[in-house]
């Protein structure tokens, strides 16, 4: 139980399969029976990070342990047949609705807010959509975020050609401050050491993305931003509005990962890492033991 009325948020960093860290540390944090007023999950931190409204603990590490090795799931095949590397209906239809059902009434009365980040292709800005239902078009908008620019097609919600949050707002903090959140806890999937590098081939996706110069745009100064962003969280952590939960070392696992062992690697490093953060986690929430 917490002891104080101040708004907390709780702020999900992307990273592709380093979302299995955040898995990990989501599930101890629903163990121990913490909750936020508030999230905002940026794409793998949206896709995966949405269980937490949902409050299915071992969810994401559970499926994607089933299905990694599944072509329609994830594969080049599906790339080159749908335009999509990870299936859009098979990760978002046919998963959440029959293989491993997203509880979607859970999710709509539990009174957390979830917001979903992703980036306008025509603008290059970052767009906030607070996912309430768990409906159909709250897991577009998730799939939205965690569509990667080129190895996805856009995705189309109310006019807009939407792709992952990450280029435009990778750790969304001065949102959920500028909502009201006064304290908040941000879940990174890079080490403290980590400092993002222009892209190698950029050149490359500048060409694929030639239709869309305010995303291309957002991309070069993507490395820019991010860093500043990093700044920005270990700021306000110096500040003590922040707790900062990240991995000790790089994970070292990619875009895409076929290996189950893998990724319970990467999830029992999440788990690790928030066991042993608990203590201070419950201190700076104010939470009553």
């Amino acid at each position: 139980m917490r002891k104080q009325m101040e708004k907390i948020g709780l702020v999900l960093e992307g990273g592709a399969m380093r979302g299995m860290f955040t898995a990990g540390v989501l599930d101890v944090m629903m163990e121990n029976g913490i909750t936020f007023d508030g999230a905002a999950g940026v794409s793998a931190g949206a896709a995966f990070g949405c269980n937490i409204k949902s409050r299915q603990i071992g969810r994401a590490i559970r499926y994607n342990k089933k299905y990694c090795r599944n072509k329609e799931y994830v594969s080049i095949r599906s790339w080159i047949r749908t335009g999509d590397l990870y299936g859009a209906d098979f990760g978002y239809r046919k998963l959440p609705l029959e293989l491993d059902p997203f509880d979607e009434k859970t999710f709509r009365e539990n009174p957390m807010d979830f917001y979903a980040v992703a980036t306008d292709m025509d603008t290059g800005e970052a767009v906030y959509h607070n996912c309430l239902t768990g409906d159909a078009k709250d897991l577009e908008w998730i799939r939205a975020s965690a569509s990667m620019p080129v190895v996805s097609r856009p995705v189309e919600i109310d006019g807009r050609r939407l792709s992952d949050g990450g280029t435009a707002d990778s750790i969304p903090l001065r949102f959920m401050e500028n909502r009201g959140y006064g304290k908040n806890v941000v879940v990174l999937t890079q080490p403290s050491e980590y400092r993002k590098e222009p892209m190698k081939h950029f050149g490359i996706m500048k060409f694929a993305l030639r239709k869309y110069p305010k995303l291309v745009n957002a991309l070069k100064i993507r490395p820019e931003m991010y860093n500043a962003e990093v700044a920005y969280v270990h700021e306000r952590e110096d500040a003590g509005a922040v707790f900062v939960i990240q991995p000790p070392e790089k994970l070292n696992i990619g875009a895409v990962c076929r290996d189950p062992d893998e990724l319970e690697r990467v999830y029992q490093i999440g788990r690790a890492v928030m066991e042993s953060k608990m203590r201070e986690l419950q201190e700076f929430m104010m939470i009553e033991k």
